[in-house]
């Protein structure tokens, strides 16, 4: 039986998986300060070294961020849970916890490295599709939703355009060697991409 608790723990585990992944994505930097110590190094050094791990940390960080707020505003207008939804949630939360290891394995492979730039943004769209079917599966069972129209097309819009733009930077990482993450720049389209959405739908 389904009751408001269940559906209250889904979302506190959820949260809970949320915090630990990003709490990791700190630990192999701070794991390097002690190695820096040992080797005399001074500590400017300890964050020059460590610029492109810095870097991919604070694009993880913000990733992880944003996907909470996505998820976070979603469940907001949840009501109830069905089997489908508590196994996509899973699949999203692998995403998550999948995070601070291709942050390690981004921040630790030169510019020479071709596959963990698209391992990266290959995960990070899988989150991202995870996100958008969980919102079509409240968006196609009203019972799910908090009220009429909770689930709002706008809301669906910005889900699916995301992992849209995500499946073009996965795209552009693997066929242009260069781009790497810059490719996520793609993700600054998506203000643009919402206002022609609301200049294009019809008007009721």
């Amino acid at each position: 039986m389904r009751t408001r608790q269940g559906l209250e723990r889904l979302v506190f585990f959820s949260d809970a998986v949320v915090a630990i992944a990003i709490t990791l994505l700190v630990l192999p930097l701070a794991e390097g300060v002690p190695e820096a110590v040992a080797r005399h190094a001074s500590s400017v050094e300890v964050i020059s070294e460590n610029l492109p791990a810095i870097f991919v940390f604070l694009l993880s960080f913000a990733v992880i961020a944003q996907f909470w707020r996505a998820h976070h505003q979603l469940f907001e207008r949840i009501d109830d849970y069905r089997r489908p939804l508590v196994l996509w949630n899973l699949l999203w939360l692998l995403t998550i916890v999948l995070l601070p290891f291709v942050t390690e394995m981004a921040g630790s492979f030169g510019g020479d490295d071709r596959f963990a730039p698209v391992f990266y943004i290959a995960v990070v769209l899988g989150s991202s599709v995870c996100l958008s079917v969980l919102t079509l599966i409240a968006r196609a069972n009203p019972d799910i939703a908090a009220g009429p129209g909770a689930i709002t097309g706008r809301l669906v819009a910005e889900a699916v355009s995301t992992t849209v733009l995500l499946a073009i930077a996965l795209v552009v990482t693997v066929v242009v060697p260069g781009a790497r993450y810059y490719s996520l720049l793609l993700l600054l389209l998506l203000p643009a991409v919402s206002t022609v959405r609301r200049r294009t739908a019809p008007r009721s």
